[in-house]
């Protein structure tokens, strides 16, 4: 494993704590999306089912699980423990905007297996499952400096993972251009973010200005 994939690992890793502190600390999901946390929880369930048929480390067992077993956990407390918090109003981007046409896609190449085809569903689920959450912003014109530091270590993490592509190309010799375009696709989407996260690094972000 490289330094690339490590790090970006403990990004994302860092990014799902802080939400989830985030949401039992203030009791509060406000400013959340539920959505984007149901389609992260899509992504990992769809990708990782591989955790039924085989093992390939027990570092990659464990991430696994714990990105698995975060991302319900993250959904339980918005839509159950803390529902009364959820700002459904302003969580109103479509989610079936991006489910049907990114199901379509790997299903009608009929040489994927049925993991590959699950497999290559979350690689490009993820990589637009954070736009509810970039939509909700955009609606309420800011966000709290929690919810930016969770968007960043998001942002950071998807970042890496392009240098670890590259990393494995050069030194592996190992190429997936479905994983690479996928995580351009989500390192663009949070470039106009990072930029306000850096200029405006203060307690909230106000995206009207």
């Amino acid at each position: 494993m490289n330094i690339f994939r490590l790090t970006g690992d403990l990004s994302h890793l860092a990014a799902i704590i802080i939400l989830l502190l985030k949401i039992w600390k203030t009791r509060s999901c406000a400013g959340i999306s539920g959505k984007s946390q149901i389609l992260f929880a899509l992504v990992f369930t769809t990708r990782y089912l591989d955790l039924l048929t085989s093992f390939i480390s027990l570092y990659n067992t464990t991430m696994k699980v714990i990105y698995i077993g975060c991302a319900y956990a993250t959904v339980y407390l918005i839509y159950m423990k803390f529902k009364a918090t959820y700002d459904g109003n302003h969580d109103s981007f479509r989610m079936e905007f991006l489910v049907v046409p990114v199901g379509a896609s790997p299903a009608c190449v009929v040489c994927l297996s049925f993991f590959q085809i699950l497999w290559t569903f979350s690689i490009y689920l993820e990589s637009v499952a954070i736009l509810p959450q970039l939509f909700m912003i955009s609606k309420t014109g800011e966000a709290e400096t929690i919810t930016t530091h969770y968007l960043f270590f998001l942002g950071l993490y998807r970042a890496l993972y392009l240098f670890n592509w590259i990393w494995r190309f050069y030194f592996e010799g190992f190429f997936d251009m479905i994983a690479i375009v996928a995580g351009m696709v989500q390192t663009i989407l949070y470039c106009d973010f990072f930029y306000l996260y850096v200029t405006k690094g203060e307690l909230s972000i106000d995206l009207k200005h």
